[in-house]
């Protein structure tokens, strides 16, 4: 039976009224399994006037209350995780312990968020000048906007909406078309919470409904993450509008492998940060730079052993390493990619084309790819690919490795291997990514430091959660007070100054 999605508009769910619709597949079956609305620009219009409305009393609440609000949310989600897990990878693909970590991720943010009276307090500085005092306080925008991919559908919603709501915004969610029900789902449980109705709302739709958002004067800031090139034509177009954005796109991150690692714990950190979630992660290693040829033999032979053992099957299996691609052209564009890394001359150890699972045949499924000898001017090293590609890239000596993370055209991160301190030491301070592991090999940060490429991957001032999250969603006013001490003193026509 094909379920009949909705929007999640003022504190209810609402049908579609556009007459548009999305599939919404089971990509572990090939099925279509629900069909999700796809909201006009009159729908988003709607959608915007009801938050703005629902953001007055909210933003004047207590900060305390709100942040009491966040913490009822977290335990409704640990109540639910199974659940949700399970909704999330019926719909993306990604399986139960991946999906778990998802909305695990996701609740973090939100854990930090709960200390949102501390991180919206102001400056104060007494006696600036004569009788004089300045303090400045955080006040939220209105209302703003999340547009989130397919890839984490609890994550990244909650790392935009959690900062948003704390500093007082009403927030507008406009989820994948792909996997909407996680979405739509926290929404649920964000009022059960106690978020006034219309504070939190999820619009699902293309870039009609995107266009909306961005061109809305009461709409005052746009978060995004998804490509590079919609994130350049959100964050220019926001620009254009007057509206702040930070806008994360793509990625094409590198492990570089110094010879004095540990290849055996490289190998399994590669196949894990390749390969798991099949490669739709932002974060995935997709560029292993081995130094030196004998390093380079030695991983390439260890990483062909171990992809030979990886299982895939079903998202909701117990036994598979990675499941499903979350579409079938996904499959074919990545399929596609290995076809191109061939035609280019690169040598593919492993093929993943025409992966087929017993029982089903219709899921979108491919297989582990590995490329060694790929060079920097292969499309498979320049484009990211986002699926279960590793290549193989070698370097010759340490600074042509740093060198070809840091030339890269993406910038999100990176990663160094090596049990030398001073090697890894001057990796951190020198490549030009924004995000370092060192023997990490997916360096997220936690919570309460901030997540950010750099480059064509991220555009944009301020970043994903941590302080700057807040920085982002709240405005700063300075108050600059006098109380007249009943002297006296004439008009002045010169500016003032503290003295």
């Amino acid at each position: 039976m094909v379920r009949e999605l909705t929007h999640f508009i003022g504190g209810r769910h609402v049908g579609g009224t556009s007459g548009r619709f999305a599939d919404v597949f089971d990509p572990s079956s090939g099925q279509v399994q629900a069909r999700v609305p796809l909201a006009s620009a009159d729908e988003v219009r709607a959608v915007i006037a009801d938050a703005e409305h629902a953001q007055l009393a909210w933003g004047a609440a207590n900060p305390q209350r709100r942040a009491r609000v966040l913490m009822r949310f977290v335990d409704l989600i640990k109540r639910d995780i199974e659940a949700l897990a399970r909704l999330l990878s019926s719909e993306h693909g990604k399986t139960i312990d991946d999906a778990r970590g998802d909305i695990q991720r996701g609740v973090e943010v939100i854990e930090f968020c709960i200390g949102a009276p501390h991180l919206l307090k102001g400056e104060y500085t007494s006696a600036a000048g004569t009788g004089i005092d300045v303090y400045s306080m955080r006040q939220p925008l209105g209302v703003v906007a999340g547009i989130t991919p397919f890839n984490f559908p609890a994550m990244i919603p909650l790392w935009k909406a959690g900062p948003a709501l704390a500093a007082g915004n009403a927030f507008v969610l406009k989820p994948s078309e792909r996997d909407p029900s996680v979405p739509l789902r926290i929404a649920e449980l964000f009022l059960e919470a106690g978020i006034p109705a219309g504070v939190f709302n999820v619009v699902n739709g293309d870039k009609e409904a995107v266009d909306t958002l961005l061109e809305d004067d009461r709409v005052k800031a746009i978060g995004f993450v998804g490509s590079t090139p919609i994130a350049h034509y959100i964050y220019t177009s926001a620009a254009q509008h007057g509206k702040r954005a930070q806008c994360f796109g793509g990625a094409k991150n590198h492990m570089i492998v110094m010879p004095d690692a540990d290849l055996d714990q490289v190998a399994d950190a590669l196949i894990g940060a390749g390969y798991g979630s099949a490669g739709e992660r932002c974060m995935a290693i997709s560029v292993a730079v081995p130094v030196g040829d004998e390093t380079a033999d030695a991983l390439a032979a260890k990483l062909a052993e171990r992809v030979g053992h990886l299982r895939i099957g079903p998202a909701l299996a117990a036994d598979v390493d990675y499941g499903p691609l979350v579409s079938r052209d996904a499959v074919e564009r990545v399929s596609g990619y290995i076809q191109t890394g061939i035609d280019e001359g690169a040598t593919l150890l492993a093929d993943g084309r025409g992966h087929v699972v017993p029982g089903h045949e219709n899921g979108f499924y491919l297989g582990p790819t590995l490329f060694d000898h790929v060079t920097t001017d292969m499309t498979i090293y320049r484009e990211e690919v986002f699926g279960p590609v590793l290549v193989i890239a070698r370097a010759a000596d340490y600074e042509e490795a740093l060198a070809m993370a840091s030339d890269h055209e993406f910038g999100n991160g990176v990663a160094i291997f090596t049990r030398d301190g001073d090697a890894a030491r001057d990796f951190t301070a020198r490549v030009n990514v924004g995000m370092v592991g060192v023997n990490v090999p997916i360096p997220v940060p936690i919570a309460y430091h901030t997540f950010g490429g750099w480059k064509k991957s991220g555009f944009g001032d301020l970043n994903q959660h941590g302080p700057d999250a807040f920085r982002f969603y709240t405005k700063t006013k300075t108050v600059t007070s006098r109380w007249p001490s009943g002297i006296k003193e004439g008009a002045s026509f010169v500016i003032p100054t503290m003295h």
